[in-house]
């Protein structure tokens, strides 16, 4: 019984290190190790205490949710979505005018979530309901490993948190299941509501806790005190927490959450703003509603559903077809959208997608939005068929595991995409050549070869629809200064499968000229360490073909002259690789990213073996893992401050 009792104390601790911290001491191998001594231990004694992990696995299914009535009523928050709401929010509240103690916490999308405690125990999990009675999901939650089964605390206690999934964890779900789900929002709702705690198990469920709701012994004095409390009785709390002094001081913040919002790993539609001190809260009180001292502040929903009016197939450079929706179109994150893509036929099918089905759009980060799902099926929808022949050459289409790609190298929009690239700012940089020039040149000329575009002369886009004296100048102009270009803009002009701005910097920054790129072998690639097996054999095929070989070969005698400027870095980072991972409060990662190289350091996306230092934010992940399991050096945002300032 005393080796189970130090056993389970162990692995607790361990479970808290690895869930709630996000920071493992020990491999997965010696935790494995240990956990089975105890389980062998517990079938032997016949015994399980009471916080013994091996509880926390999904058992057999209920048959109904019993109704649970809290302690203390659970509200909900009234909102403000501009900032003249909010602002009046603090006058309606703040009547001597004085400048209040807020705190502004992120608003998490998914679902409440309250757990109970007696004596120090975990007695019992309930959803917040219509908030003063909600449902048992005990069995569910007692599958999810971020939170402690006993505490300190040993009064009765309420306390209040937000069940998430990762949209990282959501993503891998994704990738093997038969039924995608449509966001982690919906995810969580669907792994607590239901019946059987396998399935919350294998979602991997999260709850970070912000509340203490009701507590029958003592007395919290702030919000500020009470996550605290939370930290100290072993809850997982967001470390997102400002203490402002003023409304003023709330939107700065406000806008912070904006900002960082997009580089978080859970799904976020807004802030809390609450008063700090709880006495102000007792005297400003409720309504039938809302507190009347708290306020959440939504952003632009970045989802809304619309009908998907019909669906074209697109040919990229490579051949590839990806399916684009025609929306009926709708106003989303600010903007009037009215195309969403899929990724193709696959996920068409296994999202239920149909012409004239309601569908749920998300746009993210100012890219063109993804159709996540159907929403609802009329009478009169059209199933979407696979596509044979490509819509735009009618060349029979090749299947190659999830996608379809026309063969046709002559295929007009995939000429079309490959100059366009060519010609883009992260290429060669031709200012004023666009997607439409492309394709008069195309049509007119028929400029396909990428040194077509070097053999072009002012007659004949002179006789061009659109083509004035400026406009002609300016186009020839900035072809002829292309042929001066950084090696890694022309690694990526050139269009290599898998090889993006960054990849194409790491190649030019490691071979430094283009002929030591051209004769690197597979091996010699992935030596380099964010370069995988198959972007290792993209590139390697790329320049066994002889057609590519030809068309480089006609880009030198037009007169392009690839460089790489070797600069003498002699900053406070010279000679460092760094990987940049979690959320850093002062900068935006490229940001940093920009003062490591300006001061001699490099940046790569992935941790190997030849990374030297880990940048590491708030809630930083698995780069962080990897980098302490290879005893690499791990430097704060202090220390990068400091040392930037030297």
């Amino acid at each position: 019984m005393s080796r189970m009792q130090e056993l389970v104390k162990i692995l607790n601790k361990y479970s808290y290190e690895y869930y709630v911290l996000d920071n493992p001491t020990v491999s997965d191998k010696e935790y494995d190790a240990l956990y089975d001594e105890l389980k062998k231990l517990e079938e032997k004694t016949g015994t399980v205490l009471f916080d013994s992990p091996t509880k926390r696995v999904g058992g057999e299914p209920v048959s109904s949710f019993k109704k649970h009535t809290h302690f203390k009523k659970l509200y909900s928050l009234d909102k403000a979505t501009s900032e003249e709401e909010l602002y009046a929010f603090d006058k309606r509240i703040n009547k001597e005018g004085e400048a209040l103690e807020y705190t502004v916490e992120y608003k998490f999308d998914g679902l409440t979530i309250c757990l109970t405690y007696e004596n120090g125990m975990f007695t019992r999990a309930t959803t917040r309901g219509n908030g003063v009675i909600g449902e048992d999901v005990t069995a569910q939650v007692m599958t999810i490993k971020s939170f402690p089964l006993s505490v300190d605390y040993k009064g009765v206690m309420e306390v209040q948190g937000e069940a998430v999934m990762r949209l990282s964890v959501l993503e891998e779900y994704n990738r093997t299941a038969d039924e995608p789900l449509k966001n982690a929002r919906n995810a969580v709702a669907g792994a607590i509501r239901n019946l059987d705690p396998k399935i919350t198990e294998k979602r991997k469920v999260e709850i970070l806790f912000y509340n203490v709701n009701y507590m029958s012994e003592g007395r919290l004095e702030s919000q500020t005190a009470c996550v605290e409390f939370l930290k100290k009785n072993g809850f997982k709390v967001h470390p997102f927490l400002r203490i402002c002094r003023g409304i003023d001081d709330v939107m700065s913040a406000i806008n912070e959450v904006k900002i960082n919002r997009k580089t978080l790993d859970y799904l976020t539609d807004g802030a809390v703003v609450k008063v700090n001190d709880f006495s102000i809260r007792e005297r400003l009180g409720a309504t039938d509603k809302f507190p009347r001292w708290a306020i959440a502040y939504k952003f632009e929903a970045e989802e809304v559903t619309t009908i998907l009016k019909d669906l074209k197939w697109q040919v990229g450079r490579t051949g590839k077809l990806t399916p684009l929706g025609i929306l009926e179109p709708t106003e989303l994150a600010g903007a009037t959208v009215s195309k969403a893509t899929l990724n193709n036929y696959g996920d068409i099918k296994r999202k239920g997608v149909k012409i004239g089905a309601r569908v749920l759009v998300r746009r993210s980060n100012e890219v063109i939005p993804e159709i996540l799902g159907t929403t609802e099926l009329y009478e009169g929808c059209v199933d979407i068929v696979k596509p044979v022949i490509c819509p735009y050459c009618g060349t029979s289409l090749k299947e190659t595991g999830a996608n379809l790609f026309c063969t046709n190298e002559h295929c007009r929009p995939r000429i079309i995409a490959r100059l366009t690239n060519f010609a883009s700012k992260n290429g060669m940089n031709i200012e004023g050549f666009s997607e439409m020039t492309a394709g008069i040149l195309f049509d007119k000329f028929g400029v396909e070869k990428f040194y077509d575009l070097y053999n072009l002369n002012k007659n004949d886009l002179l006789k061009l629809e659109g083509f004035k004296d400026a406009k002609t100048e300016n186009l020839l102009s900035a072809v002829e200064k292309s042929k001066n270009v950084a090696l890694n803009n022309f690694i990526f002009a050139l269009g290599i499968d898998n090889i993006g701005k960054k990849t194409a910097k790491d190649l030019a920054d490691n071979f430094k000229s283009f002929d030591n790129l051209k004769n690197a072998g597979k091996d010699q690639l992935i030596a380099l360490g964010d370069i995988g097996e198959i972007t290792a054999n993209s590139i390697v095929d790329f320049f066994a073909d002889s057609k590519n070989n030809d068309e480089i070969e006609g880009l030198f005698l037009a007169g392009v002259r690839p460089f790489y400027e070797i600069k003498e870095n002699k900053g406070v980072f010279s000679g460092e690789k760094f990987v940049l991972t979690g959320t850093l409060s002062d900068f935006k990662r490229d940001e940093a990213a920009k003062i490591i190289e300006s001061l001699g350091g490099e940046v790569m996306s992935g941790v190997s073996k030849n990374t030297t230092v880990v940048l590491a934010g708030e809630n930083a992940g698995s780069k962080l893992d990897k980098a302490k399991a290879l005893n690499i050096k791990i430097m704060d945002e202090d220390t990068f401050k400091s040392l930037i300032k030297t």
